[in-house]
Formats: C-alpha cells, structure tokens, sequence
C-alpha cells in the first residue's frame, strides 16, 4: 500500500514543470528540454511567472492558472518556494511530484514544510535533491540527464543521480533498455521501498537494478524487497562496503558483526541477489532475467582453447560452482565426434580448429549429460575457424536461451569478429560474456539467487514449537540486574538466561571467596573428574583478558589456590574492578568437539543480527563467522552454518563423527527466540559453544542488557523482519466439522488451486468485483507472501484434511490508520459462519494492531456481504465514485 498515487509519477498524462526557464545552462531550461525534445506525448505546461512561453509553449505564471490538475509535478524552483508549491498543487488535485531543487533540509524547516503541505492530500514527493526520473516507453525524460534511455525491461533505483547518468551512457553502448529510472535524491517521502512495492507490480519491468548507500526504513525495505524478489529479480549494488565496523563493544559479535556483513544477510534475506560493480548489474539482470534459479550449478564447459576453459574454472570454483563430471556415455558420444586431441574431460576442449558442426556435436553431447545443470560455451579467436559461424551453431542449439532445459552462457572473447558471435548468441537469446571470469561468474548468480530465494520463502515463527523457553524466568533475571543498573549480566545469569531457552549448560556454583570455591570444587569432582574456575564480576566481560580462568583443576585444594590465584590477577591488572567472587564449574572435556560463537549484536539500521561461527579465545582473529537476521527456523540456521569454513567441518571428515546439526540448530533457534522476546538485550556472546556428536553446550556467555528497556514486551520492534504471528492461531468449531483459523503462510501459496477449484464463478465475481477464470502464480505468490506488517491474511483450514474453507485479508494505508478488507468462502461451505468467524478475527486484529477503520468494498448486490457486515456494526452506504459498488465501514474506536 505504500505505492499510494505514486502511479501519477510512473504512468503521467500531463506533467507541469515548475521553474522551467529559457536561460540556456540553467536547470529548468534543461529539464524543459529535456521532456520536450524526449518526445512525451501528454500535456506539457512550464510554470514560471517571468516567462509568457518557454520551449514553444505557453508559460502558467501560477498552479491556479493550469488548464487542469497536472499528473505530475517537476519541481525546480528555489527552496524556499518549494513548500507553496507543493500545496498549491495539491489543492489543485495533482498527488505526485518529484523535487529537483536541492537545499530543503532538516536543518532550515524547509523539508518538514514541504512534507507538511504533501500530507493533506497524501501527495507524493520523488526528492528532492534528485536528478529527476525517465520513464522511456511513455517518452519521458523529466531530469537534468545528459541523454535519454531507450525502453526496455529493467527498472534502476538509484541513490545518486552521478550513477543514473553513468548507467544510461554504459546501457546506451550496450543496447539495454529501461522502463522505469528513478533518482530518489535525499527520500524525504518516497524511499527505495515504495518504489519496489510500484515495480513488483509492474507488467513492464521484468528486473529491477538497485544502487543503495543507505537504506532509511529497513522493516518497509525488507518487506517491498522480499515482495518484489518473489516475482522478479532483484539486483543490488550497496557502496560503503568496507565502512569501519564499531570499534568499542561489549560483546564479540558487536566487533566481528560489521555493517557490510549485515547488509549481506539483509539482502540475501530479502532474496535480493547482491553484486559489487555497475558492469555485473547488468550482466546479473541479463542472465537472472533469462533463467530460473539454479539449486545446483554443475557445469559443463565447451571450448576451443584449453587456457581459457581453466581460467573460467578457477573463477567457477571461486564462486562456489561445481564443475560437471561427464558420465562414461557422455565422453564416448565426444569420442566420436571429436579429434583424438580432445581433452577427455570437462572442459571439454574441442581444439583450435574447431568447426561448427564440431561445437554443435560437444555441445548436444555436454548438454545431453544427467550430471550436467548448466552449459559455459566459450571460443578463442583463431585463423583456422571462424567465431561468428561457431556462434551462429551454438545460436541453432537453443531455445529461449536453453538446451534441453539447461542454461546456455557463452564467452566469445576477442574484438570485432568476437563482437559480431556476441551479438548473434544475443540475438538469439543467449547471454554472452566478453572474458572467462565474467561468463563463471553469470553462472554463480543462478545459484546465489537460487539460495536467496530459498531463504526468501521462509517465514519462522515467532513461537516456534521447536524452542522449549521459560520467558518468565529470564525476565526475573533481568528485572534484577535492571535493578542494581546493571548492562551486563553476571556468567551465572547470561547461562541461567540462555539455559531457559534450550541452550544446553554445565551446572555452576558460585563461591564468594577462595576458601568456598575448594569447598564447591569437592561438591563437583564428586561426580566430575576436573572443574573450573572462573572469574565472577560484574564489571570484567571477557575473563581471559585478565587470567580470570583456570583449568583442569583436579582436586578441592587446587581449586582455592587458584580462586586466590585470580583475585591476585584482577588486583593487579584491574585494580579499580568490582569483583564478585569465583563461579565453579565441572570441566567439559570433549576430544572432538568443535568450539562455536553464537551472539548477537544491534546493527544501526537493521536492528537485532545473529552471529555464527568458529569460536575460542582467539575467535576475532579467526574471523570464520556469518552473520544472518532474525527470526531464524531449522532451515536458516543451517544455511546460516553452511555459509563458515567451520561448518564443513562439523559435517565431519576423517576419523570425526558429524556433529549434532540439529542440537545446534536448536541453540540457534533458542537465541532467535529469546531476541524475539526481548527487546532490552543489546549484546550477547555464547563463547566457545562446544558441538559434537552428543550435542552442544555453552561454556561461557555474556549478555548486554538496556535496563531500561526491560519491561518493553515482544516481539521485538527492532526486527527488520516481523515473525510469523503464531499467537493468532485458533480453533473454530462450524456444524460439527472442525477448523484451524491462522495466518497465513508462504507454503499456503499450494492450497489456492484446490480452494478456488471449490468456488463457484458467481463466488468469485463477487469477491474480485468481476469475473476472473485464471489466478496466476505471481498473484497467488502475492496472496500468500506477506510482511505482516501493511498486510495480514487469516485461512480458515479443515482440521482433519489441511484443506483451505476460507480466507480473510487486510491491506494497510501507508499511515497504517485505515485497512481494506475482503473475504472468500468456498461455496461449498458457507452458510456455516466461517465468513463471520473470518472477519470478527480480523477485526479483532485490526483493533490490535492499532488500525483506526477498516473498510470493504462489495458489490451492493452482494446481499450475503452486506448484511453480515451490518450485523458487526459496520456502516453501509454506496461508494461515491463507483456505481453499483458498497462501502462498509467500521470505526475502531480508541485506535
């Protein structure tokens, strides 16, 4: 809902441009003509009051003088007009303008006066301080670009203006096409999200091409991104990938959690597929345009030159692929159609002299082979063959860019002649590349794109059944240490806090002096061949630092030496410290055990991350962590550990048993949860967790609590990505027959063919106010993919079978005050209250999730509707501007 009038920016009929102007060199002279000579074919009126005409055309000294509301207003007037401007156009009827004019800031009152005077009218501002925006198929070039773009099928969101104007020249060169560009400038109203929420809708974008430097509202970022991303690619640049991370912090993860590694888990999270450089943009825009994700990427090269094949190899490997292993069918079939001097192997070097009909026999062959999931097709220049005829074979090959279904990627490298086999390959729907490294490269970003999607499409819980938790238990604790104005938690506390959410512990005795840490020692090598003794203070975090742990203590007697060992060391290093006492305990000694970090840290704009990965004293300088945001379910946190070198280690190799994925899973899991439910923590360690076959248990931990922050309940509004809302789950009881009335879920998207297959055309007209025979994919991903956030669905599911009975929806204003609702009951089942039962949940919903009315717009001869919305105390009367069309309404009092 956030793309709210924003169509009158991305489809105007008439446009009004505010400062145009004669004066050769100035802005608005060149904005002029710049929509002018572009060729846009709707009304154009330039407003200035020193002119009577400007490029032609008649000159409005003022808004009231316009024939008419313009669709779009191009600002590029002094800043302090700017605010009038606007609200002279918004009492006029225009909603949309984009604000050329840099200066309107925070600190001069002129940006908040601008968006003061939008608000009345929800008008919509692109800026200001933007180069302006292109919208090529309608011939609108409405900026102060040097050239305009031709259409086609990306859309580029850009941050800077200097990057559009780079893009258009490059794409100029390369034959590529827009349907929509946009500089957003400073985004003091419409952000990268709005946009992304109008383009996923677009019929006419088929990729989307991002370049970020800051991102100002991550959870609606996240939530148009993983829109946009089910139904199209969408590619990213972010700059500032090596900023500084934060110097001082409490915790290990606040150190190693660096700002560029968060916003890799962001977008991968958000099913963005992320490059680093404006070339890969388009070639990661070409190939993810042409093909469907790649799970696996086995593949197969073909080439003329041996050296060029090792060199995409290297590259392959770099980027995670694999290269195919040819099956003994495959490499006879090359036999025999190949010269003696063949490589035998992959890749499959067809010699320098090779013919067309030579690649199209290895090429059939390689693409024939079950081992195989993609082709990397490649030629070398030479005297002895001709690279554009080896294109036009590989070119016959194809189909959609594909043989036998498998993806075909080419290399011609070399100048002219290599140049012209591209553009053949290209025309014939094949991407091709210039060097080796870009064409291995093309292919990682099927199956990078591959695993964003996966990660996309998971949506955890925010109660998940797999996380045993006592959240009453950790509350007391940290009750406590708000109490006393602590941020950290004593080791006793953080292991108490973490325990309760099903993070294995060893068993710990607190001794305030030397001579109780022997007497708790004798307690615990009774039953334990060793113990430890640590350090207990409130105010030392990492104990190592000062040798505040000592190990392998065998006897009760060693133990109290080795308390009074440490109070020596703490007076010495850190005198000024608070010291608390010693904590006791059994010693874990697991020969094969891997030693693990899990923490978590704040990242400034994504809020709460999750670290994993190598752990130990020297856990920084190893530095083998990824980082992943929460929530996370059994699927994430094991792409989360498949993403360290650790990982392939804890599958296990050599004389090592696996570890236990799923005990470490769970831990992951459990200190999700505990984010979800705490909003105070600002800081965890869970360091070395010790993982092998039997399980995982936490050594040590650390936990940064805002004391005052403690009382504030989850889930947690920090989180970019808002749980699954399982506390809204509810049974229901209709005639009989019982019923399970949730939200709904991302894998619900394969219970809609079987649910509309069970409603009648009539019933189907009603709801989507016409008549509707085909419910693509793309719209069923959008029913099913929600943020939770602007949207929410409740399905009403039989109990016994899983089948859908029914399906409630709402849709939140951008302000989030007024929600659009709408039912569906299968024909087969109403008349049994599953419609009222539906709707009395979501406005229970509505009521608590601060929603102040919420509207229906039926049909009026949808008499069923009507009289249960009047039974719920919603207010009938016929819509204004639609005939034959109701709208119900509820007012939500308190809201």
């Amino acid at each position: 809902m956030t793309v709210r009038n924003l169509e009158f920016a991305a489809h105007p009929g008439s446009v009004a441009v505010y400062g145009a102007s004669t004066r050769e060199g100035s802005v608005g002279a060149t904005v002029m003509r710049n929509i002018v000579e572009g060729g846009f074919e709707g009304e154009i009126w330039p407003v200035n009051p020193k002119y009577r005409e400007v490029a032609g055309r008649r000159c409005y000294a003022r808004t009231s003088a316009l024939p008419y509301a313009p669709d779009l207003g191009v600002i590029v007037t002094p800043p302090e007009t700017v605010p009038g401007i606007v609200r002279e156009l918004g009492e006029k009827g225009t909603r949309a303008a984009v604000v050329i004019t840099a200066g309107l800031t925070a600190g001069n009152g002129l940006r908040q006066a601008m968006l003061d005077a939008a608000k009345p009218y929800l008008f919509r501002i692109i800026g200001p301080n933007t180069l302006g925006l292109m919208i090529p198929p309608v011939k609108l070039n409405a900026g102060f670009g040097h050239m305009p773009a031709q259409p086609g099928g990306l859309a580029l969101l850009s941050q800077s203006g200097a990057i559009v104007t780079s893009l258009v020249d490059w794409a100029a060169e390369n034959n590529v096409g827009f349907s929509q560009i946009v500089s957003l400038g400073d985004m003091a109203d419409v952000d990268v999200g709005d946009y992304l929420d109008l383009l996923a809708r677009d019929g006419k974008t088929r990729a989307i091409l991002l370049y970020l430097e800051t991102i100002p509202n991550p959870r609606k970022f996240m939530s148009a991104a993983r829109a946009a991303a089910r139904l199209k690619p969408v590619i990213a640049i972010k700059s500032g990938r090596h900023e500084q991370a934060a110097k001082a912090a409490a915790t290990h993860t606040g150190a190693l959690s660096g700002a560029d590694r968060v916003v890799d888990a962001a977008l991968a999270r958000a099913g963005i597929l992320r490059v680093h450089g404006l070339g890969e943009l388009f070639d990661a825009a070409e190939t993810t345009a042409l093909f469907r994700p790649l799970q696996r990427s086995r593949v197969a090269i073909v080439t003329n030159g041996g050296g060029a094949g090792v060199l995409a190899v290297d590259q392959l490997i770099d980027c995670k692929g694999e290269l195919a292993e040819l099956a003994p069918a495959t490499i006879e079939r090359l036999d025999v159609s190949l010269p003696p001097t063949w490589s035998r192997a992959n890749p499959i070097d067809i010699i320098g002299d090779a013919t067309p009909e030579r690649y199209r026999a290895a090429v059939e062959a390689a693409a024939a082979d079950p081992g195989t999931d993609a082709l990397l097709v490649m030629n070398c220049p030479t005297g002895l063959a001709s690279p554009t005829e080896a294109a036009a074979a590989v070119a016959t090959l194809t189909k959609n860019g594909m043989i036998g279904g498998k993806p075909v990627l080419t290399c011609w490298l070399g100048g002219r002649t290599a140049r012209q086999g591209r553009q053949i390959l290209q025309d014939a729907g094949v991407p091709s590349y210039e060097t080796p490294d870009y064409a291995a490269t093309a292919v990682s970003y099927l199956t990078d794109w591959a695993r964003a999607q996966t990660a996309l499409m998971r949506v955890p819980s925010s109660r998940s059944e797999d996380v045993a938790c006592d959240r009453e238990a950790v509350l007391a604790i940290f009750r406590q240490a708000a109490k006393e104005g602590r941020r950290m938690l004593t080791e006793p506390e953080a292991k108490a806090a973490i325990a309760a959410y099903s993070i294995p512990v060893p068993e710990t005795i607190v001794a305030r002096s030397p001579a109780e840490a022997g007497r708790a020692a004798a307690r615990l090598l009774e039953r334990n061949r060793k113990v430890v003794v640590k350090l207990l203070s409130k105010a030392i975090s990492h104990k190592s630092d000062v040798g505040g742990v000592v190990l392998d203590i065998e006897t009760a007697a060693t133990a109290e030496e080795a308390a009074g060992l440490i109070r020596s060391r703490v007076a010495s290093h850190a005198p000024d410290a608070d010291m608390e006492g010693y904590a006791i305990q059994p010693m874990i000694a697991r020969k094969h055990a891997q030693e693990l970090i899990l923490g978590m840290s704040r990242d400034p704009i994504f809020g709460p991350v999750i670290l994993f990965g190598a752990g130990g004293v020297a856990v920084e300088v190893m530095d083998d962590t990824a980082i992943a945001l929460p929530p996370l379910d059994d699927v994430l946190a094991g792409d989360l550990i498949s993403r360290t070198r650790i990982g392939r280690l804890l599958a296990g190799f050599r004389d090592r048993k696996p570890a236990n994925m799923g005990a470490i899973a769970t831990a992951l899991n459990g200190l999700s949860q505990i984010i979800v439910d705490f909003p105070c923590i600002v800081g965890m360690d869970i360091n070395p967790l010790l993982a092998d076959v039997d399980g995982v248990i936490a050594l040590d931990a650390r936990v940064e609590i805002d004391p005052g922050a403690v009382e504030t309940p989850g889930p947690n509004p920090g989180l970019a990505i808002r749980p699954y809302p399982a506390g809204w789950e509810q049974e229901h009881s209709a005639k009989g027959v019982r019923y399970l009335i949730r939200p709904i879920k991302p894998a619900d998207f394969a219970l809609y063919p079987d649910f509309f297959a069970k409603v009648s055309p009539e019933d189907i007209r009603l709801r989507f106010l016409g008549a509707r025979k085909q419910f693509p994919d793309d719209m069923l991903k959008r029913l099913t993919q929600l943020d939770y956030d602007r949207e929410m669905a409740f399905v009403a599911l039989e109990a016994d079978s899983g089948a859908a009975a029914g399906i409630g929806r709402l849709a939140c204003d951008p302000d989030h005050e007024v929600a659009e609702y709408a039912l569906l009951v299968r024909s087969d089942l109403q008349g049994q209250g599953l419609g009222w039962a539906l709707l009395k949940r979501l406005i229970d919903y509505a009521r608590a999730d601060g929603i102040s009315r919420i509207e229906g717009i039926i049909l009026s001869e949808n008499e069923k509707m009507l009289g249960m919305a009047r039974e719920l105390g919603f207010v009938v009367r016929h819509h204004a501007d639609e005939g034959g069309v109701s709208l119900a309404t509820l007012d939500l009092p308190g809201n």
